[in-house]
């Protein structure tokens, strides 16, 4: 059989299993809307929370930004798993200790005041749906090329099956829905990475062939002939980063501490009956992510070795079957400039701005003298390189690159969605709370009944639903730098709200407020600034101390921290009754 016929077998399946799960564990009360009925076990919420937190980002986008990215791509592995350890240590014990739904919920209760919970409902939503469009992209992606339609359409479908568990099964649906997704991921991570991995080193384990001689070159280590290759197409080494000292610590703070403040992960915490079984919740999930993260690098290796061997210096008329496949997506570009009918991968753009023939499905078929599709943008005429790639395809295409079975693609294509759609869900829940709970149910309609506010909990996850596809339709970047800003706007929101409000009893609500104001703006206004008003000048001379806007949540945490404790000096503290809550929150009980 053939790729699609695969996928459609693959990917029809796993949606066949998801939407019997949601229909067995179909939520009946809030409490299983919300938080699943307190009842998931520390293992399953430990899978759960790893589908969850390992989004589309992680299983598409972060192998393809270390590829291109080499050393400096590191950032990322080191931040969203060290997130984990702040979450752990600092956190999940103590939130589950306080026993609420959500994150508004506890600022609220907290900080005793209406206006932080209004705040931090806007804040969970901001942070939510900037999250959510990199996964509605993500799915869009796997879509267009393995289904072969329209981005667009892609993401339609995409909603249609989130839509189905999220609304339907709520927290309790998609718990045990999760579960599935991290199965279906983790194997179809890890299958193609060993098959590689036994190709090019001959070693069963891709941790270990990332770091050994290539097979049938004795001397020759796959990093050291990654090097030459990057070298010799004008790149700096790939085992040598770029970035500035301080804006990898900064970028990896950012991704740390947004990690340990993100809503749709914090809440899974309150889905298990104990502290203690909050605490083995932890533990489980680092072991289920340490799986894909520590075999990331070497698909990043793998894939950036075989891309540049199959593509670099070949005819376009006998480039292999899989790059004018992934033309059709737009997600991969080639551009003849010195018309030698040849593919020259170089150092620099090929041209301004980012082909996509699904929205320009007349250019198809217009091709250049040497074969090439034609491509609207301009073309750059100061360097060398003729060929665009996409950092979101690297995953996708590696197993086609390898010359791998068909079923594998397919499965990757399962795999990716299964990412990208669990943490959707998960996302989408954290809205529909925010919206029915926190703002409806504690502020606006206190008097409504439990049947009324799963009611506006499933219609606020319809619309949320329908506003993640539009985002997904037009993101602000590729998938990971788009999940990197939402973490960057969770650390500089919500981490010092939290943190400071199990250990700090004195800060009170004027400092709670007046920290996520200041963070989540300063934030949101230094990325927009430098990735929309001002994108010519997003170089690292105009960035503020050398930080770039992926690692400015870390500086927006700093300046929520300050604030917020600064305004609580001046200050009336907490009431005592506030104070004596944080003291038993403090001293966690099994």
């Amino acid at each position: 059989m053939d790729i699609q016929s695969w996928t459609y077998i693959i990917v029809g399946c796993t949606f066949v299993l998801y939407v019997v799960l949601a229909i067995i564990s179909r939520a009946t009360t809030t409490d299983d809307f919300y938080v699943a009925g307190m009842e998931i076990s520390p293992l399953a919420n430990g899978m759960a929370t790893a589908a969850d937190w390992m989004s589309a980002a992680s299983f598409i986008s972060m192998a393809g930004l270390i590829s291109f990215m080499g050393r400096d791509g590191s950032v990322y592995l080191m931040g969203w798993t060290g997130g984990y350890v702040l979450l752990a240590l600092l956190l999940a014990p103590y939130l589950r200790k306080f026993g609420k739904y959500t994150v508004p919920d506890f600022v609220g209760e907290r900080y005793y005041s209406q206006t932080a919970r209004q705040v931090a409902v806007l804040c969970a939503i901001f942070v939510s749906f900037t999250y959510v469009a990199g996964q509605m992209r993500g799915v869009g992606v796997v879509f267009s090329r393995f289904l072969e339609v329209d981005i667009n359409t892609g993401v339609l479908i995409g909603m249609g099956i989130v839509f189905f568990y999220a609304v339907l099964g709520g927290m309790k649906g998609i718990t045990y829905t999760q579960v599935a997704q991290y199965c279906v991921l983790i194997f179809a991570y890890l299958v193609p990475a060993i098959f590689i991995s036994l190709l090019l080193t001959g070693h069963v384990f891709p941790q270990i062939g990332f770091g050994s001689e290539l097979k049938g070159e004795e001397g020759v280590y796959l990093l050291d002939r990654l090097d030459v290759i990057s070298t010799d197409l004008g790149f700096g080494k790939y085992t040598e980063g770029t970035k500035s000292k301080i804006d990898v610590f900064f970028i990896t703070a950012s991704l740390m501490i947004g990690t340990a403040g993100l809503p749709h992960v914090i809440i899974r915490f309150f889905t298990v009956p104990k502290v203690k079984a909050a605490r083995l919740s932890v533990g489980y999930a680092l072991f289920f992510i340490a799986l894909l993260y520590t075999t990331a690098p070497a698909i990043a290796a793998f894939t950036k070795t075989n891309l540049i061997t199959t593509i670099h210096n070949t005819s376009y008329q006998n480039a292999p079957s899989w790059f004018k496949t992934w033309e059709n997506t737009g997600l991969i570009a080639w551009v003849d400039k010195n018309q030698d009918g040849k593919i020259q991968y170089a150092k620099g753009k090929p041209f301004i701005g980012t082909p996509n023939f699904s929205k320009n499905p007349n250019n198809r078929d217009k091709l250049g003298e040497s074969g090439e599709r034609l491509i609207t943008n301009k073309i750059t005429t100061d360097n060398p390189n003729e060929l665009y790639i996409d950092n979101d395809i690297m995953v996708l295409a590696n197993p086609e690159i390898a010359k791998l079975p068909a079923w594998v693609i397919a499965l990757v294509a399962a795999g990716a969605l299964a990412a990208a759609l669990s943490t959707a869900a998960g996302l989408l829940l954290v809205i529909s709370t925010s919206i029915s709970h926190d703002f409806l149910k504690k502020m606006v309609m206190p008097n409504i009944t439990e049947k009324q506010e799963l009611f506006f909990a499933r219609v606020a996850a319809s619309g949320a639903v329908t506003v993640a596809g539009f985002f997904g339709m037009h993101p602000p970047g590729f998938v990971a730098q788009v999940v990197a800003f939402a973490f960057g706007l969770a650390a500089s929101s919500f981490f010092p709200a939290i943190i400071l409000g199990i250990f700090s009893k004195r800060l009170n609500k004027e400092g709670a407020i007046a920290g996520m104001l200041s963070g989540v703006v300063f934030t949101s206004a230094y990325i927009v600034y430098f990735k929309f008003v001002e994108p010519t000048a997003n170089t690292a001379e105009n960035w503020w101390f050398g930080i770039s806007p992926e690692g400015i949540g870390a500086l927006g945490m700093l300046v929520n921290l300050a604030i917020a404790l600064l305004v609580s000096t001046f200050t009336p503290p907490p009431p005592v009754s506030v104070q004596e809550m944080v003291e038993s929150i403090r001293l966690p009980e099994d």
